[in-house]
């Protein structure tokens, strides 16, 4: 049995999945993986069923009715994670925007180094992107510069997806009160991470823009965590976040 749940959210990701559950699965780490399919009308969930004859103990499917965003779908991987008592979970996308062979730095970080959170940082080091269009680049990267700004919390890439945490931060945060789905979805975690007094380490990453598939980026995404952030911090004015 393995204490660490790799999770993967997906949408119409038939171009990518196949080769994505076989490379995680090949990493040395005896990571588990769990897919959470929307509905996939390309066939992405049945995809993974036919994987799952050749790896019944280590890859998983959690298949949902209904499109409703990122945060959802992970929340409910998360709940998932803590009937299976996991101890590590992972957040990756399954576009290989996120190179999985670093879901191992990750893990080193806190199993080894025994941080709370780590996050793959595109930013940590400088700005390390590759075949984003400069507007995008300039987008993430001041956005991440903006929630620093308003929030106090000091990460260099708050909007990653590409995150390790233990399970026990997860089930402290309260993940039934997220309230965001894309960008600021991914910003809520941390920071409420960051007020309980978690341990939160970076973790220097590459970032690769997807060749195959359809980015579900969206306006409203965007416009979600420009309004999300400033509402993040005037509610933790009138919440106590007890330290771990």
């Amino acid at each position: 049995m393995s204490n660490k749940l790799v999770i993967i959210p997906t949408y119409n990701e038939r171009e990518n999945i196949h080769a994505m559950v076989r490379k995680v699965l090949s990493l040395p780490a005896n990571f588990h993986l769990l897919v959470v399919d929307d509905s996939s009308p390309d066939g992405t969930g049945q995809i993974v069923k036919e994987l799952q004859k050749e790896f019944p103990q280590t890859l998983f499917l959690l298949e949902r009715l209904d499109k409703d965003g990122l945060g959802k779908a992970y929340i409910a991987g998360f709940k998932w994670a803590f009937d299976k008592n996991y101890e590590f979970v992972f957040e990756i996308d399954c576009d290989f925007s996120h190179n999985p062979d670093d879901l191992m730095k990750l893990a080193h970080a806190c199993e080894m180094d025994n941080f709370d959170v780590a996050v793959g940082s595109r930013y940590v080091t400088g700005v390390n992107v590759v075949n984003w269009p400069m507007k995008r680049v300039m987008l993430s990267y001041f956005a991440s510069m903006y929630v620093r700004f308003i929030t106090g919390l000091q990460i260099s890439d708050s909007t990653a997806g590409f995150v390790c945490y233990k399970t026990k931060v997860l089930k402290t945060i309260n993940i039934d009160k997220i309230r965001f789905k894309g960008y600021a979805f991914q910003i809520e975690m941390k920071f409420k991470a960051w007020k309980y007094g978690f341990k939160i380490t970076e973790v220097p990453i590459i970032f690769t823009d997807r060749t195959l598939g359809t980015s579900k980026m969206s306006k409203g995404i965007v416009w979600e965590a420009l309004i999300g952030v400033i509402s993040l911090k005037i509610n933790s004015w009138f919440q106590k976040y007890p330290k771990n």
